[in-house]
């Protein structure tokens, strides 16, 4: 892999990796993620909690190699609880909330609840997620609340976007992740009734075959099997995804959230250059001519 030109780097600022993609110690991670051209990175709490000079000893590590946090998750099944199970949660947004603000992240990312102990009236859950953003706004941090393909009641986007307006809390907003988008076939047209604006945080991935059929398939693609975009059979649909948004006039950050058993048993600089070509495929190929390349990279020499 060669040094990253100046038109590169440029094409890769909008874009960062998940630390869950790298195997490896957390500064060998943002070593090759630098060292790839990437200048941001999305960062777990296993991160934090999993490193073994502690907490301190990580936010250290984060600021001295230079990326910023494009954001920190993952905050599960908050919403929709009542009593102590409610206070429980609660606590657990608090110690994220202490850890996203530590790492100097402004975006917490939430997903939507798989628990069966959960309310399904959308407007408990609209009001539980206020609170969470109300915990958030003195650390200046935003809530982007996330649909799972298999969340129990929110499972697609547009059902995160009807919560999220009935919440009407500033610092909450959507985040998007195009696996969940294309697993549960929510049509990309309802892109076009979000507000720019209330979308805090993109993530993209692609996988290997058309459909997940049931939430256990999808949640075995999800968290074992993901690819790069450009990588797996869903090109086109990603294409018009960003470019939908682009249109839109979302103008925050992509992040490759990239589950991947494979992955995890390659070297860290061979995974960063994957990263590396999808990013550029997007940036110039598909961002910037308009035209999507279905299961294919057209890159520009590295001189």
């Amino acid at each position: 892999m060669g040094t990253p030109n100046r038109a590169e780097i440029e094409a890769l600022s909008g874009f960062g990796m998940d630390t869950i993609t790298l195997a490896g110690p957390l500064e060998a991670k943002l070593a090759a993620m630098r060292d790839a051209g990437f200048t941001q990175v999305m960062l777990k709490a296993n991160d934090l909690v999993g490193h073994p000079g502690g907490l301190n000893a990580a936010v250290q590590a984060v600021k001295d190699s230079g990326l910023r946090g494009t954001g920190f998750q993952v905050l599960r099944d908050f919403e929709g609880l009542s009593g102590h199970l409610h206070h429980y949660k609660v606590d657990i947004a608090k110690n994220m909330l202490e850890m996203c603000a530590a790492l100097g992240c402004q975006v917490l990312l939430a997903c939507s609840s798989t628990s069966v102990h959960a309310s399904q009236d959308l407007d408990h859950i609209a009001r539980d997620l206020r609170k969470l953003a109300m915990l958030a706004i003195p650390f200046g941090i935003r809530i982007a609340y996330e649909g799972l393909s298999w969340g129990r009641t929110v499972n697609e986007f547009t059902t995160a976007w009807d919560v999220v307006c009935r919440a009407d809390c500033p610092n909450l907003g959507l985040g998007i992740d195009s696996f969940h988008i294309f697993a549960a076939k929510t049509s990309l047209e309802e892109i076009d009734y979000l507000d720019p604006e209330k979308i805090f945080l993109v993530q993209l991935a692609d996988f290997m075959w058309q459909e997940t059929k049931t939430f256990e398939e999808r949640m075995t693609t999800a968290r074992t099997f993901r690819v790069f975009p450009g990588e797996g059979v869903h090109s086109e649909q990603l294409s018009e995804l960003v470019l939908k948004l682009d249109a839109l006039g979302y103008q925050g950050d992509y992040s490759f959230e990239v589950f991947n058993d494979d992955y995890q048993q390659m070297p860290l600089p061979m995974v960063a250059e994957r990263a590396r070509r999808s990013a550029l495929w997007l940036a110039e190929d598909v961002m910037r001519r308009s035209m999507p390349l279905p299961n294919q990279m057209r890159l520009k020499t590295v001189r």
